[in-house]
Formats: structure tokens, C-alpha cells, sequence
């Protein structure tokens, strides 16, 4: 690591580097930070896999402090944990060229979060954040909630994770910030399991909401209750065009509903149901709700 350092700090044409599984460990970011120091013309950078607890996070929040060029870093399953989060927070607060962050899978709880949240209401540049297979929690997701409400950046949020059920207060104050937010488009909510009554404030907020344009909510154990909800607000959202309901559990009922919605909704392009329980007659309902509908390709 320490010849490829020495190599970067002289390198001026190098723009993409991949690193991943690469094992690099502290001792090896503190080389590859003391290039990002002098190098000025990567942009994007992928450390997925490279061994970055708290000293190698450290090392690289040094770093990019007052970087000027990298745009894209991949710090997916990393396990920063909290303490390690902190340090990348402190960075992002000056930090004015990273516009896309990946911190999947990196055991971010509901401290960790705190930290990246305050980041998040100062930060200027990022647009896109990556947190899948995390473990927020409630008490997390009312921190990034609040960094949501002030933030004017963000345009997309990848919430995704292995089955989880989000709970009432985390739906609660997801909704609260999305009804405020400005800027949001995308927000990637798949696996976390969202049950009717969490489905019932997030859909309160899409009939008002004008920035969302991509929804995901795959695998999100949406039943009858959950989409009859949805599609309520579906009937009135003028912004949505993408939205992806497959492999829940939606049932006949549950189509005729959405397909209700269907028939009026005049900006959806993009749905996809794929591995629901439609049966014969939700083929039926859909079949009807084609004929009027205007705008799905």
C-alpha cells in the first residue's frame, strides 16, 4: 500500500480506483489518506470490503476534510460502527466534492446515525447516501429525520435492508421529514417490513409530496391494508412515476384497490408487481384498469 501511495501522490491522470476486498486495514489507509492528501484528481473511489474500523476511518476523514475532487466513495460493509461513522461525519461537515456516499452494511446504529445526521444538516454536496442493512432503529431514524427537514441537497436515500419491520414511530418521523423535504426524488425503503399502519402516514404524505419521483417498497410485506393505503394516495400524487410493489403479498383485493388508483393517476410510468399472489381475478382488475389508464409503459 505504501508504493501505491507513493504512486498517487505523483499520479495526475488517475480518476476511478477500486480497492474492494483488498484487506487494506489502518495501516494501509493511513498511506492511501496521505495520497487522497495530495492527489487532486481522483474522483471516484471504491473501498467495499477493505477492513475500516474506527483508526483506518480516522485516517480517512484526515483526508478528505479538504479534499477537492473525489465525487464517489463506496465504504460498503466496512463495519465503522459508530465511532468510525463519527470520524466520516466530522469530514462531511467541510467537505465540499463528495456527492455520492455508500455506507451499507457498515453496523451504523442509532449513534452513528446521530453523528452522520449532523453532518447531513451542513453538509452542501452530497446528493446521493447510501445506508442499507443498518440498524437504525427508531431512535436513528428520528435523527435522520431531523438532518431530512433542513437538508437541500439530498436527492436520493437508500433505506434498504434484510427483513425488518420499520415500526410505527420510525414511519412516523420518516413521513414528518419527507412532507418537509424539498429535494428528495428517489428513496429506497425495500425490505423493512412496513405494515398497514405504517403504510398509512407515509401515503398521507405522498398525496402532498412534490419531489418524489422513485419509490421502492420490494419485499416490503405490503397485504391489503398496506395498499389500500397507497393507493389512496396514489389517486391524488402528481409526482410519483416509478414505483416498485414486487414480491410482497398483495392479493386480489389488494390489486382491485391499486388498480382503483390506476384508472386516475396520471404520472405513474413505471410499476412493477412481479411475484405478488394477483391471482385470475387481480389479472382481471388490472386487465380494466389498463384500458383507462394513460400513462404506465
Amino acid at each position: 500500500m505504501k508504493y501505491l501511495s507513493q504512486t498517487l501522490q505523483a499520479n495526475q491522470r488517475l480518476t476511478k480506483l477500486n480497492l474492494g476486498c483488498s484487506q487494506i486495514g489502518a495501516e494501509g489507509m493511513k498511506y492511501l489518506s496521505q495520497a487522497l492528501k495530495a492527489n487532486q484528481t481522483l474522483t471516484n473511489l471504491d473501498l467495499t470490503f477493505v477492513q475500516i474500523y474506527a483508526k483506518a476511518s480516522k485516517y480517512l476523514s484526515q483526508a478528505l476534510k479538504d479534499h477537492q475532487s473525489l465525487a464517489t466513495l463506496n465504504l460498503y460493509d466496512n463495519k465503522m460502527k459508530a465511532e468510525g461513522t463519527k470520524y466520516l461525519s466530522q469530514a462531511l461537515q467541510t467537505n465540499q466534492s463528495l456527492t455520492k456516499l455508500n455506507l451499507g452494511n457498515n453496523g451504523i446504529d442509532s449513534e452513528g446515525t446521530k453523528y452522520l445526521s449532523q453532518a447531513l444538516m451542513t453538509n452542501q454536496s452530497l446528493i446521493e447516501l447510501h445506508l442499507g442493512n443498518n440498524d437504525l432503529g427508531s431512535e436513528g431514524m428520528q435523527h435522520l429525520s431531523q438532518a431530512l427537514k433542513v437538508n437541500q441537497t439530498l436527492t436520493k436515500l437508500d433505506l434498504h435492508c434484510k427483513p425488518y419491520k420499520i415500526g410505527a414511530k420510525a414511519s412516523k418521523y420518516l413521513s414528518e421529514a419527507i412532507k418537509t423535504n424539498q429535494t428528495l426524488s428517489e428513496l429506497d425503503l425495500s425490505g423493512n417490513v412496513i405494515e398497514a399502519q405504517e403504510m398509512k402516514p407515509l401515503s398521507q404524505v405522498l398525496r402532498v409530496n412534490h419531489t418524489l419521483t422513485k419509490l421502492n417498497l420490494c419485499k416490503s410485506g405490503q397485504g391489503e391494508g398496506g395498499i389500500k393505503h397507497l393507493s389512496q394516495a396514489l389517486k391524488l400524487n402528481k409526482t410519483l412515476t416509478k414505483l416498485d410493489l414486487g414480491e410482497n403479498q398483495i392479493c386480489p383485493k389488494g390489486i382491485k384497490h391499486l388498480c382503483e388508483a390506476l384508472k386516475v393517476n396520471q404520472t405513474l410510468t413505471d410499476l412493477n408487481l412481479g411475484g405478488n399472489e394477483i391471482g385470475p381475478k387481480g389479472i382481471k382488475s388490472l386487465t380494466e384498469a389498463l384500458k383507462l389508464n394513460q400513462t404506465l409503459t
